[in-house]
C-alpha cells in the first residue's frame, strides 16, 4: 500500500534510491498519524471548553439551567476529599439529612471519579473540581470513543473523529452538561465494549475476563444507568453477531469464559456496595410514578435541542420535561441521514444490529403512553409492561433515549468510513464523492453543533459558612438547618456544607431517599430529599408564595418537635428573594429574635433543642 509520498517523484535513481524513499516512507505515516492524533484530541479540548467555556471565566457563575444538581454534585466532590482524608465511610453520610443520613451508593456519589480528584477538591475547592469533571469528561469520552474506533472498530482516523465527536457532544450530551458530569463523561464505555471484543481472543479468557471487571466496576461508581443500557446494547449486538456470522462462532468457548470471570469478578468486587444501595440503612425501592412518567415526546426525536445551534427554548418547548433530559433531540436533517445510512450499509450485520438497537431503545424512551407535540396520544407504549419490573423501577424512561446518541455516532463513522473507500475505489470520483459527503454531513449536523452552556450568577458564600462560625453550634453532633430547607429546588445549603469539606452537617438536603410515610405507594418508593415534615413544608410554602402561612400554637410546638428531630443548633438565613418573610416566619415560629452577622441572619435554638 502506497502513500502520496512514496508515489510522489524523487530525484534519486535505481533500487538504492526507491528503497531509500520507501523507508523515508515508512517512517512518516507514524509521524503523521499521531499527529492527525493530537489535532482531533485537541479539536475536543476545544469543543470542551466551547461548550463550559462560561462557568470557566465566571468563577462566581453556576449552570443556570440546573443550579440544584451542581450544588449536589459539589457536595459529592467533597464527600470523596472527605473519604480519603478522615477515612469516612464511603457509601453512607451523616453530614447530610441529620439524623438519618444519605445513603450514597442509592445516589450519585460518583466515588469513581471524586476520590482520585480529591487534590483538585482540597486544593481548589469543590466548584473547581466539579468543573474539572464536567469539562474533562466530555473530552475524555470523546477521545475515548476515537481511539476505540480509529483502533479496533473502523482504522481510519477521519471516520472515527466524526463519530466520535458526536458521541461526546451531541445534543443529548450537551444538555445533561447542565449539571450531569457523571452521565456526560461516558469515557469508560468505549472500555467496556473494547475489553468485550477481546474475550474472544484465544489463551487469555482470565486475562481479558478480570480487565473487562475492573472497568465495568470503575464505571459502575461513576453511573449505574449508563452502564445498565451498556450492557444492554452489548448483549444484543453480540447476540445478533454471533447468529449472523458463522466465523465468529470458534471464539464462543474463550468468549463466554472470559465473560464469566468478568461476572465473578466484577459481582465479588459490588457484592457489598450493591447491598448497601438496595438494602442498606435509607435505601428506597425504586422512582415514584411520577418521575417514571419522564419520557420522550414522538416529536421531539426530529426538533432542535435549546442547546443546538438551530434550537432556542422555543422549539424545544413542551417535548421535554427539563432543560438536562432533552435526550431526544436529532433534527430532521440527522434523522433522515440516519436513516438512509442504514438503508445504505444494510449489507453489514453490525448496522443492522446498531439500527435494531436504537429503534428499541426509541420505543422504549416513550414511556407507558406515547405523546406527540406535548398531547398524550392514548396509546400504550411497551414501557408500561416493564417499568415496575425490579432495576428497571429505577430507570427514567427518556434516558433510554440518551443511548441512542453512541448508536447514531457508530452509523456515522461507519458510513464516512463507506465513503472513504468508495472515493479509493473510484479514483476518478474521489473529488465529487467527498464534495457531496462534506455537504451531507455539514448538513446534517451544522444545526445541532452545541452552543455554550448558560449560567447564572450565585451569592458568595457567606463569611458566617467559610469562617467556620457555625461550629460553636454544633458540638455534640447538633446540624445547621437552612432556610429555606435544602431540597431538590433549593439545594445552595449544600454548596456551602460542600466549602466546609462536609464538616458542616445539614439538616435535610437533595438527594434521594425513601418515603417513609404510612401512606406513600408503594412502601419506601424513592423522594427527592426527606419525607416532609411540617416545617419544612411551612417553609417550602414562604419560598414558593413569599406568604407565611398562619402560625397557630400547633404550629410552634411542631416547629419544636422539628427542631428536636434533626438535633439542630442553629438556623441561618443567607440571601434569598423571600428572605424578609422567611426571617419573620421562623422569628414567629421559635419567639427567638436572630442576629445578622456573616452574611447570614442566625437563630441559636439550642434551648429549645436540648
Amino acid at each position: 500500500m502506497t502513500t502520496p509520498e512514496s508515489d510522489a517523484p524523487g530525484g534519486g535513481d535505481g533500487p538504492a534510491a526507491a528503497s531509500a524513499e520507501g523507508v523515508s516512507a515508512d517512517a512518516r505515516r507514524p509521524r503523521r498519524g499521531k499527529l492527525v492524533d493530537l489535532a482531533a484530541v485537541l479539536s475536543f479540548v476545544v469543543l470542551g471548553f466551547w461548550v463550559t467555556g462560561r462557568l470557566w471565566f465566571d468563577p462566581g457563575s453556576v449552570v443556570r439551567d440546573n443550579e440544584s444538581d451542581q450544588s449536589q454534585f459539589e457536595w459529592m466532590m467533597a464527600h470523596g476529599a472527605r473519604v480519603v482524608t478522615n477515612f469516612a465511610y464511603p457509601f453512607h453520610s451523616n453530614q447530610m439529612n441529620v439524623p438519618d443520613g444519605v445513603n450514597l451508593m442509592a445516589n450519585t456519589s460518583v466515588l469513581s471519579i471524586s476520590l482520585p480528584f480529591t487534590p483538585i477538591t482540597l486544593l481548589f475547592g469543590p466548584r473547581a473540581a466539579f468543573l474539572v469533571f464536567l469539562t474533562v469528561g466530555m473530552i475524555a469520552t470523546a477521545t475515548a470513543w476515537y481511539f476505540l474506533l480509529s483502533r479496533v472498530l473502523i482504522g481510519s482516523r477521519g471516520p472515527a473523529w466524526l463519530g466520535a465527536g458526536f458521541c461526546a457532544f451531541a445534543p443529548a450530551m450537551v444538555s445533561h452538561a447542565n449539571g450531569h458530569p457523571n452521565i456526560v463523561s461516558q469515557f469508560v464505555v468505549p472500555l467496556i465494549i473494547w475489553r468485550t471484543l477481546r474475550l474472544g481472543d484465544a489463551g487469555r479468557w482470565l486475562r481479558n475476563g478480570i480487565l473487562l471487571a475492573l472497568v465495568i466496576v470503575w464505571q459502575a461508581f461513576l453511573n449505574l444507568e449508563i452502564l445498565l443500557m451498556t450492557a444492554i446494547g452489548l448483549g444484543v449486538v453480540i447476540g445478533v453477531l454471533a447468529l449472523g456470522r458463522a466465523d465468529l462462532r470458534t471464539r464462543t468457548r474463550p468468549f463466554l469464559a472470559g465473560l464469566a470471570v468478568a461476572a465473578g469478578v466484577a459481582g465479588l468486587l459490588l457484592a457489598y456496595p450493591l447491598y448497601v444501595q438496595f438494602f442498606g440503612p435509607d435505601a428506597y425501592s425504586g422512582l415514584s410514578r411520577l418521575i417514571r412518567g419522564y419520557s420522550s415526546d414522538l416529536a421531539s426525536f426530529v426538533a432542535y435541542s435549546r442547546e443546538s445551534l438551530a434550537g432556542s427554548p422555543r422549539t424545544a418547548a413542551g417535548l421535554a420535561k427539563n432543560p438536562t433530559e432533552e435526550n431526544s433531540f436529532f433534527g430532521w436533517a440527522l434523522v433522515v441521514l440516519v436513516i438512509a445510512l442504514v438503508w445504505w450499509l444494510r449489507r453489514s450485520v453490525v448496522v443492522l444490529a446498531l439500527a435494531g438497537l436504537g429503534l428499541l431503545f426509541a420505543v422504549l424512551s416513550l414511556g407507558r403512553e406515547v405523546r406527540f407535540d406535548n398531547k398524550g396520544t392514548g396509546v400504550p407504549g411497551p414501557w408500561a409492561a416493564l417499568e415496575n419490573l425490579p432495576i428497571l423501577h429505577s430507570v427514567v424512561p427518556t434516558r433510554w433515549a440518551l443511548a441512542i446518541t453512541p448508536i447514531i455516532g457508530l452509523l456515522l463513522a461507519y458510513g464516512a468510513e463507506r465513503a472513504r473507500e468508495l472515493a479509493d475505489s473510484h479514483p476518478g470520483a474521489r473529488g465529487q464523492i467527498r464534495f457531496v459527503t462534506a455537504t451531507v454531513v455539514v448538513m446534517a449536523l451544522l444545526p445541532i453543533v452545541p452552543t455554550p452552556l448558560p449560567v447564572a450568577h450565585l451569592d458568595p458564600i457567606p463569611t458566617f459558612v467559610t469562617s467556620g462560625a457555625w461550629r460553636a453550634y454544633v458540638a455534640g453532633g447538633r446540624s445547621v438547618v437552612a432556610l429555606p430547607l435544602p431540597d431538590s429546588t433549593y439545594a445552595e445549603p449544600l454548596r456551602w456544607s460542600a466549602a466546609t469539606r462536609l464538616d458542616m452537617p445539614l439538616a435535610r438536603g437533595y438527594f434521594l431517599g425513601p418515603d417513609t410515610r404510612p401512606s406513600a405507594e408503594p412502601p419506601k418508593v424513592a423522594l427527592f430529599g426527606a419525607t416532609p415534615r411540617p416545617t419544612s413544608s411551612f417553609f417550602a410554602t414562604i419560598r414558593r408564595t413569599g406568604a407565611v402561612p398562619p402560625i397557630t400554637p400547633q404550629s410552634r410546638v411542631r416547629a419544636v418537635d422539628d427542631l428536636r428531630f434533626w438535633r439542630a443548633g442553629v438556623v441561618i438565613l443567607g440571601p434569598h428573594e423571600h428572605e424578609d418573610a422567611l426571617r419573620r416566619g421562623m422569628t414567629e415560629l421559635t419567639s427567638i429574635q436572630p442576629v445578622f452577622t456573616g452574611g447570614v441572619w442566625v437563630w441559636d435554638v439550642r434551648p429549645l433543642t436540648d
